[in-house]
């Protein structure tokens, strides 16, 4: 078993962890909130008290961190006190150019990197069911593999440094457009006197079906159990897909490359937080465009 320097107990983070704990491996945990430290302890982690402390004489470090400025903080700090020939994992979602970077650093340093975003939220780390979008050489994601089918059901290479995060954004903003375009339906079904229920079972088995529909739909009481039917308390956050759907733009504009559906949807996610859309799940975005006024979304 690896010994595994775990940086980041948040939500996401904490879950991760204790299941690489649960399946045999030696935990250096670090995190800024004293709180998550003693739950990691409670598990059995090893508390240590700064980053470079979990990350010395570790195999792997894993990150998950909240955005880029904070994991290129925290490489700035482990890269040089990791030991060389060593594994970096940064799980966090975040821009495509910093993941690079990390990844130079880490070579230079003679060291492994792998960015590996994540997708399934919290449900999907504490059940070990996450998909991670892997990006690095081939000999970094051999050695993750393992690791990362611990606390994933998925985790696909997605080719070199920086693919994973592209991958992660590019996915996400897809996800931003189509729940905005269900609400959309299901909002203009009802104001045209069609039934939630009857709009789910047409759309959920026509052309227009898809993810947001079918699995993740914004109208309580019709298909799968989701946030709709929970007041819209959050499985994946306004603000995350806010920021998601932001970190796409910003590697749209990097490469040159037109998103106008993309650009709309990560504007209109910012004005629904705005306006009522703080703490609440992506999905309730539903909520705003039912009243808001046509042509000033």
């Amino acid at each position: 078993m690896s010994i595994i320097g775990f940086i980041g107990l948040g939500n996401m983070g904490l879950p991760m962890a204790i299941n690489l704990k649960k399946a045999g491996h030696a935990i250096q945990a670090f995190d800024t909130v004293p709180a998550q430290l003693e739950k990691a302890k409670a598990e059995g982690m090893e508390i240590c008290a700064s980053t470079t402390d979990a990350a010395r004489g570790a195999d792997i470090v894993v990150t998950m961190l909240p955005n880029g400025e904070i994991v290129s903080a925290v490489y700035s700090q482990i890269v040089p006190a990791a030991t060389k020939g060593a594994l970096l994992i940064d799980s966090s979602t975040i821009d495509v150019s910093t993941a690079k970077s990390l990844h130079g650093q880490a070579g230079t340093a003679g060291l492994l990197s792998l960015d590996a975003p994540v997708s399934g939220g919290v449900g999907g780390a504490e059940a070990g069911t996450l998909t991670f979008m892997c990006g690095g050489s081939e000999e970094a994601f051999g050695k993750a593999k393992p690791v990362l089918d611990i606390m994933g059901g998925k985790v696909i290479h997605c080719g070199d440094g920086g693919a994973g995060q592209a991958a992660k954004i590019c996915n996400n903003m897809l996800l931003s457009i189509s729940m905005i375009g269900t609400c959309e339906a299901f909002a203009l079904a009802e104001k045209l006197g069609l039934s939630a229920q009857a709009a789910f079972d047409v759309m959920s088995t026509s052309s227009g079906s898809c993810w947001s529909v079918n699995t993740y739909c914004p109208v309580p009481g019709v298909g799968p159990k989701s946030p709709a039917d929970n007041d819209y308390k959050p499985g994946f956050a306004a603000e995350l897909m806010l920021k998601d759907a932001s970190l796409a733009q910003q590697a749209a504009t990097e490469a040159g490359q037109a998103t106008p559906m993309g650009q709309y949807a990560a504007m209109l996610y910012r004005h629904f937080l705005a306006n009522g859309g703080e703490g609440k799940d992506f999905s309730g975005i539903i909520e705003y465009l039912k009243h808001a006024e046509r042509g000033n979304a």
